[in-house]
């Protein structure tokens, strides 16, 4: 029974060292903008890998980060106000924040920004996870009623234009 025992111990620590290996070789983030010409907004949907948000956010203030944590969406709502921005001649276009909901393991940040015109020309500024997760690729898909596209993001990739590449018809 003591020999069972040990095994079955030395195979739990085994598998604990390879573990995480092979629990999460991609980091990536997709964010959407869309123009919604009723109201006159950028909508703005991201989503991620909520554990990879905990995480960074936990090393970065060196606290136990969770959803138990008072200031959850505070803190979320700064890093996301931080380190996203959409810009227009070099001005920053306010994101206002909308919330957020997570689903299974995704989180998904709600933000909108009052814009009335088209997306053709804007500046994303995008480091979103790129100072921790050096691999981190994030991709921002974007769509009015005149063009539609994506563009990408990664530690040496931080901004980025909207240019008239997609044409919507």
């Amino acid at each position: 029974m003591k020999k069972k025992f040990i095994k079955l111990f030395l195979c739990f620590c085994i598998l604990g060292s390879i573990a995480p290996v092979f629990a999460h070789r991609f980091f990536f983030g997709i964010s959407e903008l869309k123009v919604n010409h009723r109201t006159d907004q950028i909508e703005i949907i991201h989503q991620f890998t909520v554990h990879d948000v905990e995480n960074l956010i936990a090393q970065q203030k060196q606290i136990n980060f969770s959803p138990e944590n008072p200031q959850y969406e505070l803190l979320i709502r700064q890093y996301f106000e931080k380190h996203f921005k959409i810009q227009k001649n070099n001005n920053n276009i306010e994101i206002s924040w909308v919330g957020f909901e997570v689903v299974r393991d995704q989180i998904f940040i709600y933000q909108e920004a009052k814009y009335p015109n088209f997306l053709i020309g804007l500046v994303v500024k995008n480091d979103l996870l790129t100072d921790t997760y050096a691999k981190q690729i994030n991709t921002v898909n974007f769509q009015d009623n005149t063009i539609k596209g994506s563009l990408t993001f990664s530690k040496s990739q931080q901004s980025a234009k909207i240019i008239a590449k997609t044409i919507v018809y």
